[in-house]
């Protein structure tokens, strides 16, 4: 009987794979790898192979880094040590995984991911390190965009929780000082005091949008500008916020091109760059507000972040203060970032910045070097256009008698007070309450020409309720924001809406455009 052959004899027919294609495997990589000798030197394990993608990963050709310590590599120092303390107790199967930053041959770095494996000869014991590196760049910058989306919302949640009271509260300023020109009209010098204090709640009105505009990326109130205007417009408070901290510059460029951005909000764009520049201000301060035509030709923008090619109108806030460091300056953007001291800044400043500059169509960069200043530019895109007229004035109550009945809804007890007031002062009928809950057990039995207030949520029923009972009801909805879309079941023509922080102007000439509809 034949006999069976042997499962060894078998094996050793299986061909023989030579170290040469085993080299071309290691080179042939797409990810890098590096062999290193066991021996621990002073700076790591002595590098005796690298591959092909490993150099082009680093920039590093093979001959500067074969026979070197692979810790020259890694640019924090705890990476080695960690190394070392594996070394004691490595063995087949257990790597060693971490990530981190790799220095570049251009001094630059890049974020690897790592693993390092041992190398056993036929005593089991440990004769090499075999290390493979994955350039994971790329991906931590998605990761990194990931978490600013998320401050971004976070921004928004802050946004929508202050804007509802803060608006109330400047519809009640702004309201307010409209009443009160009515009753200084006469006196020039009084008027003007008040168009001041209303110029004020306007801008702050802005500022609230500001912080919508940025969370929510509603559009800006956008003109056509020139930033030299805007600089000489806030010259004064500029330098009244530097106080003699230092001295303030201005260097503007004759003949500056005209951009489109919202004046309002661009107004607080300058004046936080102008604080924070205050801020960093040492002794013989200095900050430069400079305007400048530029021009960036095509070729200029290799990169994707890169301004594009075109003709921008720059401006720039320039200090010789403290600087920051690397570090700090990737940060800067970031809601709710600061160095200043607990309760001296929100760190929503340069956000807001970054959101009105991006939201313009422009561009803003940061160059800082410690003990020797900093300097923010921004480009804005060139218009062709005519420059628009942005000042506010404050003008004396409109009179829009008369006598319908009106129902008001309005939670907040001083714009109620305010809207309440104005309307029965012109003879209308006025309800007021709080809530819908109040309202529906003090309704009038007369008919209801008009309904103020939300058409949201319970505001919704209300309103379907009271059309049913008072068939020619015209509603003028107050929302928070923009966006609010018509009322479906009530004619186009027999809705308005408007948003908060209204002017008072604003809500009686649509209260009563609503109530002359036919």
């Amino acid at each position: 009987m034949a006999k069976t052959p042997a499962h060894p004899r078998r094996s050793r027919s299986t061909p023989k794979i030579s170290s040469r294609l085993l080299a071309s495997a290691l080179r042939a990589q797409s990810e890098g790898v590096i062999i290193a000798e066991h021996k621990p030197a002073h700076r790591g394990l002595r590098i005796i192979f690298v591959n092909a993608s490993f150099c082009e990963m680093t920039g590093h050709p093979p001959a500067a880094l074969v026979g070197q310590p692979h810790a020259v590599l890694h640019a924090d120092a705890a990476d080695p040590q960690r190394l070392a303390r594996w070394l004691r107790r490595a063995k087949p199967g257990h790597p060693l995984v971490g990530d981190g930053f790799l220095r570049r041959a251009d001094g630059s770095t890049l974020s690897a991911a790592w693993s390092f494996d041992p190398l056993c000869n036929a005593r089991g014991r440990v004769t090499h390190i075999v290390a493979t590196y994955r350039d994971q760049t790329e991906k931590r910058r998605l990761q990194e965009a990931l978490v600013h989306s998320q401050r971004l919302d976070a921004v928004g949640r802050l946004a929508g929780g202050v804007a509802h009271d803060f608006n109330n509260l400047l519809s009640v300023i702004n309201g307010y000082c409209e009443m009160l020109a009515a009753h200084v009209a006469a006196n020039p010098q009084a008027l003007r005091e008040v168009a001041e204090i209303h110029n004020a709640g306007r801008k702050a009105a802005a500022l609230t949008q500001q912080l919508l505009a940025f969370s929510r990326r509603q559009p800006l109130d956008a003109r056509t500008i020139n930033l030299n205007t805007l600089v000489h417009d806030n010259a004064e408070i500029l330098q009244r916020l530097l106080g003699n901290v230092g001295r303030l510059e201005f260097e503007l460029a004759d003949d500056l091109a005209s951009v489109r951005t919202d004046p309002a909000q661009f107004q607080q764009v300058l004046l936080n760059l102008v604080l924070n520049a205050r801020d960093a201000l040492r002794d013989h301060g200095r900050i430069v507000v400079s305007t400048a035509n530029r021009e960036i030709k095509a070729g200029l923008n290799r990169r994707n972040t890169d301004t594009p090619p075109g003709r921008y109108v720059a401006l720039a806030v320039t200090d010789n203060g403290t600087g920051m460091d690397a570090e700090t300056q990737k940060h800067l953007f970031e809601p709710f970032f600061t160095t200043k001291p607990e309760g001296k800044g929100t760190g929503l400043g340069l956000a807001l910045v970054y959101g009105v500059v991006q939201q313009s169509g422009g561009f803003i960069t940061a160059h800082s070097e410690l003990l020797v200043g900093s300097t923010f530019e921004i480009l804005l895109p060139v218009v062709n256009a005519p420059v628009e007229d942005h000042r506010v004035t404050v003008t004396p109550l409109p009179s829009l008698k008369g006598s319908e009945t009106v129902v008001l809804i309005e939670e907040d007890e001083v714009v109620r007070k305010m809207v309440a007031g104005m309307l029965t002062a012109d003879g209308y009928r006025v309800t007021a309450a709080g809530s819908y809950a109040g309202a529906a057990s003090t309704l009038p039995e007369r008919p209801v020409q008009l309904l103020i207030g939300s058409v949201a949520g319970e505001g919704e029923k209300f309103a379907r309720d009271l059309l049913a009972t008072h068939p020619r009801l015209r509603v003028l909805c107050t929302a928070e924001h923009d966006g609010t879309a018509p009322v479906a079941w009530i004619p186009p023509e027999r809705q308005a809406c408007i948003h908060k922080p209204f002017a008072l102007s604003e809500l009686l000439r649509a209260a009563r455009r609503l109530l002359d509809q036919p």
